[in-house]
């Protein structure tokens, strides 16, 4: 009888402790679920992150577009620089010539020195992509050239072609960006 008892006894803990450690486990099991989020409050910190990405990126490219606007602001004010860097030097030979033109007896040597800084600043504009019109011989094109007025031709061959030439045209990388003023003729 002592045996049965004794086993009684094993079998009996044996079920307690297997009763406290489901009870444990339960008890384990409602905390872990009692702690993990909701369906709601995992949505709600997504869309929280999901807000947080949204601002950062926005700031980001106000960043961004105020930054190339400050630049383009820049590069505007600075895009004639090369152009009048290379014409200072012809502004400075007009200040010379007319320092010399006060002292100068004989119009010769002025008209030299006028027509020597005249060709320095074509040659600083050709270098910046400036060009001549020719006009006078050809056939009148309304689109390089602006009549003024039709005189007669002095001959059957210049009908319809320019005489004349009031006002030089230019092309800038060939673009017009002054039309020539002519006269035509009739």
């Amino acid at each position: 009888m002592l045996k049965k008892k004794k086993k009684e006894e094993a079998v009996n803990t044996e079920e307690i402790n297997d009763t406290v450690e489901n009870n444990e486990l339960q008890d384990i099991n409602e905390q872990a679920e009692e702690n993990a989020p909701s369906p709601v409050d995992t949505l709600k910190a997504e869309l929280a992150l999901a807000n947080d990405k949204y601002l950062r990126l926005y700031a980001e490219f106000d960043n961004f577009r105020r930054r190339t606007i400050k630049e383009r602001e820049e590069a505007r004010k600075m895009e004639g620089k090369d152009v009048i860097s290379s014409l200072l030097p012809v502004l400075d030979d007009f200040e010379r010539a007319l320092k010399a033109m006060e002292n100068a007896t004989d119009v010769a040597p002025v008209k030299e020195g006028v027509l020597l800084i005249q060709n320095k600043l074509k040659n600083a504009l050709t270098k910046n992509g400036l060009k001549e019109m020719e006009s006078i011989g050809s056939a009148f094109d309304p689109d390089l050239q602006e009549a003024i007025t039709n005189i007669p031709a002095p001959n059957e061959d210049m009908k319809g072609k320019v005489i004349d030439e009031m006002e030089k045209g230019y092309f800038l990388n060939d673009k017009v960006i002054r039309f020539a003023k002519v006269i035509v003729g009739a």
